[in-house]
């Protein structure tokens, strides 16, 4: 039987260390970094958190995400497909620093692109 993608990843730690880079390329890009002014360092916190548990809960981990779901979070921020492209630019440059191999690269992608109707053109 195949581990989980959660697994393979490396567990909570590894997709918590993934998180926290690709959250610092997000916040620090030009064209994505708009989206986050403003963020006090509280809710900067309770986001980099939901994130993880996303991806955990996401990749057949352990977690529970507690966030409201993907379309009542990204209604009214108006992504675009440029800023998705950007992002997934951003995710991938993340996954080779940490030196994630391709066919779990490919899983994730697979998880996240199933996220985007739901957040681009919101």
């Amino acid at each position: 039987m195949e581990k989980s993608l959660y697994e393979r990843l490396g567990g909570y730690n590894a997709i918590a260390a993934v998180n926290d880079d690709l959250v610092g390329r997000l916040v620090a890009d030009k064209q994505l970094g708009r989206y986050f002014i403003g963020q006090c360092t509280n809710s900067r916190k309770k986001f980099r958190q939901l994130m993880v548990d996303m991806l955990c809960e996401a990749t057949g981990g352990p977690c529970i995400y507690t966030g409201r779901d993907m379309k009542t979070v990204h209604t009214g921020l108006g992504i675009t497909e440029s800023d998705w492209q950007v992002a997934v630019k951003l995710l991938t440059a993340t996954l080779e620093k940490f030196k994630v191999p391709q066919k779990e690269k490919e899983d994730v992608f697979a998880a996240v692109s199933g996220l985007k109707p739901d957040i681009v053109g919101r």
